[in-house]
Order: C-alpha cells, then sequence, then structure tokens
C-alpha cells in the first residue's frame, strides 16, 4: 500500500486501538467544531457520568457512525445501562429500556394494534423500538421468539404489523446486553441474529484507580439516575452525526486492504478450531468498521492497522468453536489472535 503522509491529531487525540481496548483520552478544547469534533467530544461529556469503559464508548460511537447495532456483554454493575443512557444524552437522542424476561411477547417489543371504543377503529400503537437508541437489557433471558421480533427492526429498520410496514426513526440503534457468567434459565442467541451485530464488545471491571474515583464521586453525593446533575449535555445532534456517516462512507479502502479483509474471513473458515467461520456479511461489517475507526483517528483511508484493531469485537461473535476445542480453555479471541497473526498483511 503507498504510504501517506497521517493526517495531524488534534489536540489530546490518540489514535484509537480498538474497541474494549486502551484507549485515548476525550479531545482538548483546541479540536476544531465540525463533524469529527463534535463526535469526539461525545467521549469527553460521557466521562461525565461514566469513569472508564473508553472501549466501549468509541464502540458504541463506531456502531452509529455505520448504521449498526452493538452487543454488550458483562456482569452486572459495571455501567453498561448508565453508558447507553449517557450516549443518548450527549447526541440528543430518544432512548427506551427493555427488560427482557421469559414471559415478554413480541408485540411488548414492536408494539400492536388495538382498538379504539371512541373512534370505533384499530390504530397501531407502537412499541418501545421505535426510539433512537434501544437498550435490550438481559437480551439472553427471552424465548427465541420474542428475541426474533427484534430481526426486521435491526436490518431492514422498520416494523411490519399485520401487513403493514412502519418504519423506526433515524438513527436506530440497538444496543442489547447479556451476562456472561450466568446461563441458568437463558436462551442463548442463534447465529442469525448474533450476525445482525456490528460489535460484540465486553465490558470489564474497572481498574483500581477508577473504582476509586467511582466511589469518590458516589461519596459526593453522585446520582447516576440524575444526568442533569452530572452535567451531562448534548454536545452534538443528529445533523453532526449525519454529516459524519457521509464523511464515514467516504473513506477509501484500497484494493489490497480490501483483500485482506477476505483473507481474514476465509482464514476463519478453515481454522482447524472453529466449526462455523466469518460470512460474506461479517467481512462488509469489518470493511465498515474500519472505515469508522479509520476516520475517527483522523485518517484518510483504511490500513491494516485499522482492520487488526477491530477485527476480534466485530467477528467474536461470528465464530463457533468446535466442541472440543472449547472444552480444552480455547476463546474465539484466541483463535482469531491466531489468524490476524499468520494472515499476511499487506504493504
Amino acid at each position: 500500500m503507498s504510504e501517506t503522509p497521517p493526517v495531524p491529531q488534534p489536540p489530546g487525540q490518540a489514535v484509537p486501538q480498538g474497541p474494549g481496548e486502551a484507549h485515548p483520552q476525550p479531545p482538548g478544547q483546541g479540536v476544531a467544531r465540525g463533524p469529527r469534533g463534535a463526535v469526539l467530544a461525545v467521549r469527553g461529556e460521557i466521562a461525565k457520568a461514566v469513569v472508564g469503559q473508553d472501549g466501549a464508548v468509541s464502540g458504541l460511537v463506531a456502531a452509529l457512525l455505520v448504521r449498526g447495532h452493538v452487543l454488550l456483554e458483562g456482569v452486572p454493575g459495571v455501567a453498561k445501562t448508565l453508558l447507553v443512557k449517557t450516549l443518548a444524552r450527549t447526541l440528543d437522542l430518544e432512548f427506551k429500556r427493555v427488560q427482557f424476561t421469559p414471559d415478554l411477547m413480541p408485540s411488548d417489543v414492536t408494539g400492536q394494534v388495538i382498538f379504539e371504543q371512541r373512534e370505533g377503529s384499530f390504530r397501531f400503537r407502537q412499541g418501545p423500538v421505535f426510539t433512537n437508541l434501544l437498550l435490550a437489557d438481559e437480551i439472553n433471558r427471552t424465548p427465541p421468539k420474542t428475541q426474533a421480533s427484534l430481526l426486521e427492526a435491526m436490518e431492514e429498520r422498520q416494523v411490519s404489523v399485520e401487513g403493514q410496514a412502519h418504519p423506526l426513526p433515524d438513527p436506530f440503534l440497538v444496543v442489547a446486553t447479556q451476562n456472561p457468567v450466568e446461563y441458568e434459565g437463558t436462551y442463548p442467541l442463534p447465529e442469525a441474529q448474533l450476525d445482525r451485530f456490528l460489535f460484540k464488545l465486553q465490558i470489564g471491571y474497572p481498574s483500581a484507580e477508577q473504582e476509586q474515583t467511582v466511589l469518590a464521586r458516589h461519596d459526593a453525593g453522585m446520582d447516576p439516575h440524575d444526568l442533569a446533575t452530572l452535567g451531562v449535555t448534548a454536545v452534538a445532534g443528529r445533523h453532526d452525526l449525519e454529516a459524519a456517516r457521509k464523511e464515514v462512507a467516504a473513506v477509501p479502502v484500497e484494493a489490497r486492504v480490501q483483500a485482506y479483509i477476505v483473507a481474514i474471513a476465509r482464514a476463519t473458515r478453515e481454522s482447524p478450531s472453529l466449526e462455523l467461520g466469518v460470512s460474506p456479511r461479517g467481512a462488509t461489517m469489518l470493511l465498515h468498521a474500519a472505515k469508522a475507526w479509520a476516520w475517527l483517528a483522523g485518517k484518510p483511508y483504511v490500513t491494516p492497522d485499522e482492520v487488526k484493531a477491530v477485527a476480534k469485537p466485530t467477528l467474536r461473535h461470528r465464530v463457533e468453536l468446535r466442541p472440543e476445542v472449547e472444552l480444552e480453555g480455547v476463546t474465539a479471541d484466541g483463535v482469531l489472535d491466531g489468524v490476524l497473526a499468520a494472515v499476511p498483511v499487506p504493504r
């Protein structure tokens, strides 16, 4: 690949490493406004309410930029709900949360046709899916029939009821959460639905220093349910997001880098450790994720570094380990590390 001098980074901004990994600090006051400056300011605003989790923040922002959806995996109490709620506020977007339970019905999510006695007619009453940011909390606790109610919404941005399509608002992002350590009474998401998520982000515990900061904030009277008192405000809007999406879509990807993405996807299909490799949809999602990551880093084009940075969060939920390999303690991330090490990087 031909070398081009990198675009200078704005003050206080480092190159992103990857969702769920070490991450840049929020941009300083010297960052010029514009679509990218507005989007980068979101991270700094979220830090007023959420300590750490920079990788997850950038992953959520990247998903919004390419109209993707995110699966958050983490134990209870690591600020998953607060993170999504704060993101919506910083972008002035509507936020709704649905607690997925075994008795939740599809119509509880999408809406239903009801009879209005006064008017003597039927009308469609919208469900909570009609919003900008939908938090599907503990999505693996509801049966497959209700899980599937989100498929059309996530893929086609619409809900069909009684043969009539109802378009969803734009932007529209589904953030689903699941507990990685409690499997009793759960319904694992099928591969077809997992494939609809752009990223699977793993939310871990904060560092000791970050956890002490959380305690200090609560000791000072912080109320995580009242974002206004924390000073969290909208620092970007829908017009900034739309302009940013156009710039991300225009980020070029050379044929050699496209071939590199294809080689990674095909290598997963040939891996002896995997029963199911990455689909062509997965390769396409990796392309879009890399474009968003390059844009966030201020790069004029996508390099293999961006592809590698987003490969694991984009692909870890799209591969399936062989049972005998899983019993040996091998993880999807470990297999993907091996694939990335084996596939030649274009120069």
